[in-house]
């Protein structure tokens, strides 16, 4: 999906102005996103403090390095400062907001991905397989050797790192973004009942790695 492409929904959000008198906290996301297009300095800071907690854990949860997460919400942020004139409700504004959260994901991932084959492709055959094999064990035991001094919320990073990559993503959208199994679908391109699969064995996984390493379980 293109980055820069906007989601298909079948609901957006109401786009009615309320009265310019009223609080701004009142006014749905459409609607401030279409004030700040027109302009609208304070509609923008409103939205932004509604949403950059949520975004921002999104972030880190998938990258480990904080200042690269940085980086990669204040592009995300960047995008939607640069897109708000041309802005059309479409879709639920999380929808729209994730969408890019999540192409800009896979773009990363596709960049490490090709800095990664340089770097294996300069190896020898033995030398990359060896350090390849070496990760997951060194990862893991590493996690092992501190299972005893972690609190459940850093228990629960880590066994949110383990999900397959499809799980993470419908997991922290419901859960870091709130967005409904439906939205989820709308944001990584998938059906509706696949969405709702991942999600139950996202708990299901995550249920399993807290009792393994807490002994009981949180979720």
């Amino acid at each position: 999906m293109n980055s820069n492409s906007s989601p298909n929904a079948n609901i957006a959000e109401s786009t009615q102005p309320i009265p310019a008198s009223a609080d701004y906290q009142q006014q749905t996301d459409a609607v401030l996103m279409l004030q700040y297009g027109a302009g609208d300095l304070r509609a923008f800071e409103t939205l932004y403090n509604r949403h950059k907690g949520g975004l921002y854990r999104y972030f880190m949860r998938h990258i480990p390095e904080p200042s690269l997460a940085e980086d990669l919400y204040q592009d995300i942020w960047n995008k939607v400062i640069v897109q708000a004139i041309h802005y059309q409700p479409s879709a639920k504004f999380t929808t729209w907001l994730y969408t890019l959260a999540h192409n800009k994901l896979v773009d990363h991932v596709r960049h490490l991905s090709m800095v990664n084959k340089v770097l294996v492709g300069s190896q020898d055959d033995d030398t990359a397989e060896s350090s390849i094999d070496l990760k997951p064990r060194q990862i893991l035991n590493e996690a092992e050797s501190e299972i005893n001094s972690v609190r459940a919320a850093e228990s629960l990073k880590y066994c949110i790192a383990q999900l397959p990559q499809a799980q993470k993503d419908s997991f922290l959208l419901k859960e870091e973004a709130g967005l409904s199994v439906k939205d989820i679908a709308a944001v990584l391109n998938t059906s509706f009942e696949a969405s709702k699969s991942r999600l139950r064995y996202a708990y299901e996984n995550l249920r399993q790695c807290l009792h393994i390493k807490t002994g009981r379980a949180i979720l």
